[in-house]
């Protein structure tokens, strides 16, 4: 799952061009409600954009716990906005197609 190839990730990438972040970072940083809010969305929209606003600093630090405690792939880290992806477990309900081609 975190080794998509480069193609995928160019692919994911313009995906979540025109999306809105859906979950916000603020001043309480990462909890577990927090995560759990993340894995939720994750589950029913499988590409997601988070935005930090209060810990801009740490970001990077949060984007890696964000990424290792929800198995996700991040796709990318522009600004303050982390784009990350997981794959829904069952195939008919995955939104995005990353088989090799």
């Amino acid at each position: 799952m975190h080794n998509i190839p480069r193609k995928k990730v160019k692919y994911l990438k313009a995906c979540a061009h025109s999306m809105k972040p859906v979950v916000l970072i603020g001043k309480n940083g990462l909890s577990q409600a927090v995560l759990n809010a993340i894995d939720e969305v994750l589950q029913s929209h499988e590409l997601i954009k988070i935005k930090f606003i209060d810990c801009k600093d740490e970001r990077k630090e949060l984007a890696q716990q964000i990424v290792e405690k929800t198995g996700s792939a991040q796709i990318a880290m522009i600004g303050n906005v982390l784009i990350i992806y997981r794959q829904h477990p069952e195939a008919s309900k995955r939104q995005y197609e990353l088989a090799a081609t």
